[in-house]
């Protein structure tokens, strides 16, 4: 007898063992996709991770059925899958959640279906009759409502033995994500094969002036009739131009004027044929290449350090070439989805169909496409651009993997689990598959410049940037006076000054403020009183829009209140300034100027983020004003000056990183300035003008940046010196979080000493509802820390032991960013 070992998409702590029915013995199944019934009422698909003959000791269910007619997954995947469990500290199934496509989970309410043949069965249980006879009513039904039709506390036996029969399916949007997608197409009738033909229709039509408009809008579309060749003109298309309702066709399609055929098309949009050539490398960009390939020779990874603008873009793109003229793959990894529209154009007129797009603004359909697509390598697709969850496809012949902007933390998953680094994950799937990494940034994370000039990755550094171009001009703006002033807005006279001598001479001007909303926060003038969000311990941000006060953190939104809810009063001012109150008062300040805002209130759509881009380039917007995702290595020629509105929120932010984020941050917005012939300026405006890391920017100085955190991190121990573990205990009764926390405490320093900070309550102590405590566990790079996971999970048992804190929810998060 055979058993599987199955990954479901449950937070379990180990596999569940099912047995393989008869006919499916002599079937290969790890990787397969099959459906497992869980308790008594849940149907899954689940992933088969293993199988084997040992018998297990305790009673065991069998697969319903398998789903696909080939694995799902394949070894490597697996591999990494199993990876990512162990070194992030997750199980497998919240790894398999990340992993796929929704449409490939069943993991909702359970539905079932009439099947197509269920007439086709004569003998039925009363059972059977009566469950067809509601679904003849209702189309589709879940596991409940079965289980009162048939009287049952448990329908799942009888479910399963109509599932095996045929008799019923699994709805069919979660059974066979792969389902094709069609468009309707229309031919002139076989019978009109000549001119002769075609005229005689034409006469008779005339009595039908709708139906004679339609034929006539065919054929105009069409242009050259050759009734030697069926033409199919979209059936869409053919209403809309014609002007006629789809009973006119239906009309015509009875009279056999017209056949309608149903075609196959594709979810991923089709970036046509090439239509550039490579693009060629100046001596230093070529300088740069050569040095690439050199380390390539040696090392598996590599990490090029180029400024801004100095053409890393046209680097990967002959790195492509080269890879893609071996036979392997590429995987284009990007921090943000904003990114994916610019780049996107730039790859597909060098590499046509070849480049597939993966992200999570695509519908799914189009994300179980891609997937499809490299799984049985149906299409042209090999070359992936995409954002982290890309790491997940199933890739057969990987041959390199770039990871743009390499600095950035949205490679970082933060909930839920698995909370993985993409970025060092890619790297360990590059080494599985024999592929090489390159790493690129103007300001590469601290960690990773680490490793390269200790020698565990090759650098090569570009510090020319393309054309000769000189770096922006970056002036600090001292506005410590004009906070002082009341109602003085959040532009100094200079920046003001240099919108407007820009706009001036038609050039383009981008404002960065790292906080969207209106206001951060409202205050009634009376009494001090600061709106709260009901469920997280943060004060509400104001939005205008919608005229909301909502929590960044968990949603909870209200109206704005007409007076103060503590005091009464109506004297409720609006405190700092956020994205939408920056692009309000420009419009005031500059009503000439087209002005837009880039954050995530704007973009929550993929269209949204493509439109604003869109209009930037083509220079149909003068201003825009955005959050973080503005600063990502975005390329608009004419953009002459950069304003950092207020540089202190991120220099002041209480986090070892704080000073690293905001160089990166400041120097990466500061590079979109200037790009192509002329030199830009940037203007930072802080009340601590003076102050080093300023002037390390000031100076584009990234290697003194980097020498003086290094400095500091080895002083305090922390990373690239040692590696972190952050432990966040929840609970909503904050006594009993405190107890729990008091409890772990001492486990942890009897195990690990000093090397424990904590516990420690978070600045935003509570969200939704439940309290937070912090534990960071510091682990030297010459201790093993895999070891120090298995002892970390020791106390983590030990603590679920004790019956007053076995519902504190305990979350390892490995690398914290």
């Amino acid at each position: 007898m055979k058993f599987v070992d199955v990954i479901l998409p449950l937070a379990l702590p180990r596999l569940l063992t099912y047995a393989v029915p008869d006919e499916l013995q002599s079937l290969s199944m790890p990787g397969y996709r099959v459906a497992v019934q869980v308790g008594k009422k849940k149907i899954y698909a689940a992933i088969v991770k293993a199988e084997h003959n040992n018998t297990p000791s305790y009673p065991v269910k069998n697969i319903i059925y398998i789903l696909d007619d080939k694995p799902l997954v394949h070894q490597h995947q697996l591999a990494m899958w199993e990876w990512i469990a162990s070194y992030y500290m997750c199980s497998l199934g919240e790894v398999m959640k990340a992993a796929l496509p929704a449409a490939l989970k069943m993991e909702s309410e359970t539905e079932v279906r009439l099947s197509d043949d269920w007439e086709a069965f004569d003998k039925l249980t009363e059972a059977e009759e009566l469950l067809i006879n509601e679904l003849q009513k209702k189309e589709t039904l879940n596991l409940e409502s079965i289980a009162d039709i048939v009287q049952s506390k448990n329908a799942m036996p009888l479910v399963q033995r109509m599932l095996q029969k045929q008799l019923v399916v699994v709805e069919e949007h979660l059974q066979n994500p792969f389902r094709a997608k069609f468009k309707t197409l229309v031919t002139l009738h076989p019978e009109i094969n000549s001119e002769e033909a075609l005229n005689i229709l034409l006469d008779k039509l005339k009595r039908a002036p709708q139906q004679e408009k339609l034929l006539i809008t065919y054929i105009s579309e069409v242009a050259s009739l050759d009734f030697s060749l069926p033409h199919k003109l979209d059936r869409q298309l053919l209403l809309e131009k014609s002007g006629v309702s789809p009973a006119i066709l239906k009309a015509c399609v009875d009279k056999g004027v017209f056949e309608l055929h149903k075609e196959e098309v594709s979810r991923i949009a089709s970036s046509g044929e090439a239509s550039n050539g490579i693009p060629f490398l100046s001596d230093a960009q070529q300088r740069a290449y050569n040095e690439i390939q050199a380390v390539f020779d040696d090392k598996q990874v590599a990490l090029l350090h180029g400024v801004t603008s100095s053409g890393k873009t046209e680097i990967y793109i002959h790195l492509i070439e080269q890879a893609l003229q071996q036979g392997k793959q590429v995987l284009y990894l990007l921090p943000e989805i904003a990114l994916t529209a610019q780049l996107i154009n730039r790859l597909k007129k060098v590499f046509g169909s070849k480049v597939g797009v993966y992200h999570s603004k695509f519908s799914d359909a189009q994300r179980v496409e891609v997937y499809q697509a490299l799984l049985n390598n149906s299409s042209n697709m090999q070359v992936v651009l995409g954002v982290r969850s890309s790491i997940f496809l199933p890739f057969s012949s990987l041959g390199l993997v770039i990871v743009d902007e390499e600095h950035e933390n949205t490679y970082k998953q933060q909930d839920p689990a698995p909370r993985y680094q993409a970025r060092d994950a890619a790297i360990v799937m590059a080494v599985r598959y024999g592929a090489k990494v390159l790493l690129g940034s103007a300001t590469p994370s601290i960690e990773s410049y680490y490793n390269a000039i200790t020698g565990k990755y090759g650098l090569v550094e570009l510090f020319e940037r393309y054309g000769n171009v000189a770096l922006p001009e970056m002036r600090m703006v001292n506005i410590s006076d004009l906070r002082r002033k009341k109602d003085a807005g959040f532009l100094s006279p200079l920046l003001k000054k240099e919108v407007g001598d820009a706009l001036g001479r038609d050039e383009q001007v981008i404002l960065f403020q790292n906080r969207r909303g209106f206001s951060p926060f409202v205050e009634c003038r009376e009494c001090g009183w600061i709106p709260q969000c009901e469920h997280c311990n943060v004060s509400l941000t104001y939005h205008k829009r919608t005229n909301q006060l909502v929590c960044h953190y968990c949603g909870y939104a209200m109206p704005m209140p007409h007076t103060c809810l503590a005091c009464g009063s109506s004297e409720l001012q609006t405190k700092g300034f956020g994205t939408e109150k920056v692009e309000e008062e420009l419009r005031y300040i500059f009503p000439n100027a087209t002005v837009e805002r880039m954050d995530l209130d704007t973009t929550r759509s993929r269209t949204a983020y493509e439109n604003i881009i869109d209009d930037f380039e083509n220079r149909r917007t003068q201003i825009l004003v955005g959050t973080q995702m503005i600063t990502k290595g975005l390329d608009f020629e004419n953009v002459s000056l950069v304003g950092v509105l207020n540089a202190d929120t991120m220099l002041s932010f209480p986090d070892f990183r704080a000073l690293e984020r905001s160089f990166q941050l400041i120097s990466q917005v500061a590079g979109r300035a200037g790009r192509r012939l002329v030199q830009g300026k940037v203007l930072v405006q802080t009340g601590a003008p003076h102050s080093e890391i300023l002037e390390q920017l000031r100076n584009h100085d990234y290697k003194g940046m980097f020498q003086a955190q290094l400095e500091e991190r080895q002083a305090y121990s922390y990373p690239p010196i040692v590696r972190l573990i952050k432990i966040s205990l929840k609970h909503k009764d904050e006594n009993v979080l405190n107890q729990a926390a008091a409890a772990l405490a001492r486990m942890l320093k009897d195990t690990f000493a000093e090397r424990v900070l904590g516990p420690e309550a978070p600045m935003i102590n509570r969200i939704q509802n439940r309290y937070i405590i912090n534990f960071l566990l510091k682990i030297e790079r010459s201790k093993s820390v895999e070891r120090a996971k298995q002892l970390l999970q020791k106390c983590f048992a030990e603590l679920s032991l004790i019956s007053a804190f076995r519902q504190i929810s305990i979350t390892p998060d490995v690398d914290p960013m």
